[in-house]
């Protein structure tokens, strides 16, 4: 079969639902690995195990128990599997925890499950104030809770973004999709359609099947000034559909690694035993066999082209420090072949300046900037070096790692901006920044990191020469 074509346990189900919607029943603790022992980083301001008051940062958990069951003894699991039986299925169960404090002393805490939510997934939008006033937005996921009629979705978030960064006036709008592996296909429609008047996103077909077309209904549009999006070789599925209409419509840049990940199909979920009423974890007498995720259909541009192994290459590329790493779609013999279907109907976007003209002039000075060409240099010898032979003898290996941990760091100073940049966050943000301490430090670390990544930073040019163009031709 293809590589995403695979069986689902009900507990891998659940996680992949719990990261679509955002949202999942725990105690609201996040969990770190010390030297071989699982132990609590941080509570979550306002969940169960902050509330309960007797969890504290740095205990340790030894054992886990469902209500009254027989407690698992968690020496020696990866945080992953341990995370997997402290959260749950439904909102008031119990979980045990056998925790070991600092002082040696152990103790039994019982806490009931509640919603929590994955805030760390969810759109967040900054300003970036220099030459012009830019607004980023971040979205790590297509986030889509379906369980709910009040659930989070992503489009209607990354609109809310859009208003508020309207609403403080800025000139250009930079979508950060990098490290986005997809998610809802429906959003991505609705999403696309916040930047075009109408027309078809991308088209889905299987292997007999005439090619359906989805489109965007709605002639409104939220925002018609400069816009870039941002990709590298982790931006797949959805992430790709989006980049790829923005790219065809030629509504905006596309900047980024020399491609994305590559993954232009569609699979369905479907149960091993549909006789139990598809519960997942309801209180069905069958046992659940969990599910097969089925490839069925491909995703096609509007031009026609496939996003499946070739996925889509940046208008403006900038060399990326993960590019050496075989792990994209094309890197596994598995993967199902490139191919192109007739064109859908759609009419490109009609700009007061030529897009054109700024991607040559950003990759002219691409070429005479030295810290990009730095970085190219050391990514081919990682790619160059990645997988040859060890050598056996120990100097030998000891003086390679030496120089990979060299190269790794030069790649770390490289990719730091030279001058940070001055980001604040959309004034109708501080309340809710300011509401803990635990929001605010998180804040604290988006800001930094957006103000001192050197790809940001290059967006942020490119972006400041388009708001120069438009503005010149306004004035025209």
């Amino acid at each position: 079969m293809d590589p995403h074509t695979n069986y689902f346990p009900p507990v891998d189900l659940r996680s992949f639902n719990e990261t679509m919607s955002g949202r999942f029943f725990g105690i609201g603790a996040q969990l770190k690995d010390e030297d071989g022992k699982i132990k609590i980083a941080s509570l979550v301001t306002g969940g169960p195990a902050w509330k309960s008051g007797e969890l504290k940062e740095n205990d340790e958990i030894l054992k886990v128990a469902q209500g009254n069951s027989e407690p698992v003894d968690v020496t020696g699991y990866a945080v992953t599997d341990a995370v997997k039986l402290i959260r749950g299925a439904e909102k008031g169960t119990e979980v045990k925890l056998t925790i070991k404090r600092i002082d040696g002393s152990s103790k039994v805490i019982s806490i009931l499950r509640d919603d929590i939510k994955l805030d760390d997934v969810f759109a967040k939008s900054v300003i970036i104030n220099g030459e012009h006033k830019i607004g980023y937005i971040n979205l790590p996921e297509f986030y889509a809770d379906f369980s709910r009629e009040d659930g989070a979705r992503c489009a209607v978030d990354v609109a809310n973004e859009v208003k508020k960064l309207q609403a403080e006036k800025v000139e250009g709008i930079v979508l950060d999709l990098r490290g986005n592996g997809g998610g809802s296909l429906y959003d991505v429609v609705q999403m696309a359609g916040l930047f075009i008047e109408e027309g078809p996103i991308c088209q889905v077909k299987g292997r007999d099947e005439k090619a359906t077309v989805l489109k965007d209904k709605d002639k409104n549009i939220l925002y018609t000034g400069p816009l870039t999006v941002m990709v590298d070789e982790m931006s797949a599925s959805a992430s790709e559909i989006f980049a790829a209409a923005i790219q065809d419509y030629k509504r905006g840049i596309v900047i980024g690694s020399t491609s994305t990940y590559g993954k232009g199909t569609v699979e369905r979920n479907i149960p091993l035993n549909p006789q139990s009423e598809n519960k997942l974890f309801g209180n069905s007498n069958t046992e659940d066999l969990g599910s097969i995720k089925l490839t069925l259909q491909k995703f096609y541009r509007i031009n026609g082209g496939a996003t499946q192994l070739r996925g889509v290459v940046p208008d403006i590329i900038l060399p990326d420090r993960f590019d050496y790493l075989k792990f994209r779609e094309k890197d596994n013999e598995a993967s199902l072949s490139w191919d192109e279907i007739a064109k859908a109907s759609y009419m490109p976007w009609t700009s007061t300046f030529s897009t054109d003209a700024i991607i040559a002039t950003a990759k002219e000075e691409l070429n005479k900037n030295t810290t990009f060409e730095k970085i190219k240099t050391e990514v081919n010898w990682l790619a160059q070096n990645n997988n040859k032979e060890v050598p056996l003898n120990l100097e030998k290996y000891k003086e390679e790692q030496k120089q990979f941990k060299n190269t790794f760091k030069q790649l770390d100073d490289l990719s730091k901006a030279q001058k940070e940049l001055d980001v604040k966050n959309p004034l109708s943000d501080m309340a809710s920044i300011n509401a803990s301490k635990e929001k605010s430090e998180k804040n604290k670390l988006f800001i930094k990191k957006i103000s001192s990544d050197i790809y940001i930073d290059e967006t942020v040019r490119i972006m400041n020469n388009m708001i120069r163009q438009s503005n010149l031709a306004k004035a025209n």
